[in-house]
């Protein structure tokens, strides 16, 4: 495969494809880049990976050895786009970015719009990012440092700051003459709306270029201007991602505390937004760390894991001393030891339901102190008809295993009761994180397993201890 690539050259390198049935980085095509980045052949190299897409780029920069990541970078010079490296994780970007000397760092940020700028700068450490400021012309130094001066995770750090901004005298005719005669290197790569704005910058409106288009050129930008639903520089990212999904609209202004234009979102850094927030939800319900990715070194990964699994096995003991309690009772029938776990796990899988629809309700802003009250009584009944339908086939289970009737009446009303409480546990728990202001997507786990193991075992042997009168 190596040789049809080497041997018929660029276009027979694109028209090969990249990914495997899978989605996968081809093993051979990743082989045959390490091949030309070890042997320093740049013209091979551009043939290769040259055109391609920054996410494709990405996955290849990801798939290739540690070392061979800054020689790729390197050796492609001004051919390689920077964007790709915002498609990488974190700890891999870093450490490419810490083998690259600083200007051409600087020079290929530098390249980039500032959205994509702010991704690759903003996990450095406050020292690097001065040092490679320090080297970028001044006017994009000026704004790269306005936009890390703005909170994490805000709309400031989202926004790209290149736009098309005209006054509201202007006709239509002006407005499409300026963006198809004016300096297009001050335009952005792409943008969907031309906004109005007053001589002190403050927004006054916008046009989308579709109605810019249709309209009569005679005609000023302030009689076709609409305005639109804008959102501040301090705005939490996830904030406005819930916003470009209810109104479903695909860009919006941002303006600074005097109202002035200072950048635009637009619909794919709202993409990245939301599957960041999901992946990171999803993380949190599992114990893991919110960063981790399958490319990280395996003692961060271990240690990241570590505090929730020490806090699952501190619950764990509290759930084994409910056992304790009765170990007499277990000692005199064996049965209930048996079917004990049942009940607990049974229980734990019920809340782990309701648990994260609770916790996506709370993390979407779907549930409320309006809306909670009728949620929490809908859990409640689903929990009580899940609880007599499993009662019931486990109880006739567990008859029909020990030959003991009275067990499965006694399992059934334990099932009952713990599917109840794994109703009520794995909604309030989270609603009561929430509350004290700690996320409970990462707290809720450890705590709703700890309830219905503690109920599951407590409701089942309290309930064999009064059928069967063992005490």
């Amino acid at each position: 495969m190596a040789e049809r690539i080497e041997e018929h050259g660029a276009d027979t390198a694109r028209s090969w494809p990249f990914r495997d049935d899978e989605g996968a980085p081809r093993a051979e095509f990743v082989a045959t880049v390490e091949d030309a980045i070890a042997s320093g052949d740049k013209t091979r190299l551009l043939a290769l990976a040259g055109e391609m897409h920054e996410a494709d780029l990405g996955d290849l920069i990801e798939a290739l050895e540690p070392e061979s990541r800054p020689k790729l970078v390197e050796l492609m010079g001004g051919e390689f786009d920077f964007a790709a490296l915002t498609e990488v994780p974190e700890h891999v970007r870093d450490e490419i970015l810490e083998e690259l000397p600083t200007e051409t760092v600087a020079e290929g940020v530098s390249e980039l719009e500032s959205d994509d700028a702010i991704a690759l700068l903003e996990d450095l450490d406050r020292s690097e990012q001065e040092e490679i400021l320090e080297a970028m012309p001044a006017i994009e130094r000026s704004a790269l440092r306005r936009s890390l001066d703005y909170p994490d995770k805000s709309a400031g750090r989202l926004m790209q700051t290149t736009l098309v901004a005209v006054p509201p005298l202007w006709t239509a005719g002006q407005a499409l003459d300026h963006l198809r005669e004016g300096d297009q290197e001050e335009l952005p790569d792409s943008f969907f709306e031309v906004f109005v704005v007053d001589p002190g910058h403050r927004l006054l409106g916008n046009v989308f270029l579709d109605k810019l288009a249709r309209t009569p050129r005679s005609t000023p930008l302030q009689d076709i201007m609409q305005d639109r639903r804008r959102v501040k520089v301090s705005d939490d990212e996830e904030e406005v991602a819930r916003m470009f999904e209810r109104y479903n609209i695909v860009s919006a202004p941002v303006v600074d505390e005097a109202d002035r234009l200072v950048g635009v979102i637009t619909i794919d850094d709202i993409v990245d937004v939301i599957q960041e927030a999901a992946d990171e939800d999803i993380k949190a319900l599992g114990g893991v760390s919110r960063t981790e990715e399958l490319t990280d070194p395996i003692f961060s990964v271990a240690r990241g894991r570590f505090v929730w699994l020490f806090v699952n096995l501190l619950t764990a003991f509290l759930a084994s001393s409910v056992l304790g309690i009765f170990q007499g009772e277990l000692q005199k029938m064996v049965a209930l030891a048996i079917l004990a776990p049942i009940v607990a796990s049974q229980g734990g899988n019920a809340a782990t339901q309701t648990m994260t629809v609770a916790v996506r309700a709370l993390a979407t802003r779907e549930m409320s102190r309006s809306n909670a009250m009728k949620i929490i009584l809908r859990e409640f009944l689903v929990g009580g008809l899940n609880g007599l339908a499993f009662g019931v086939l486990t109880g006739i289970g567990a008859a029909m295993w020990f030959g003991l009737p009275a067990l499965g009446f006694v399992i059934a009303a334990a099932m009952l009761t713990n599917l109840i409480a794994a109703a009520f546990g794995g909604i309030l728990v989270p609603l009561a994180l929430d509350r004290l202001k700690i996320d409970p997507a990462v707290s809720s786990g450890a705590f709703v397993t700890t309830v219905t193991d503690v109920v599951g075992y407590f409701a089942f042997l309290s309930f064999a201890t009064l059928y069967f009168g063992l005490k």
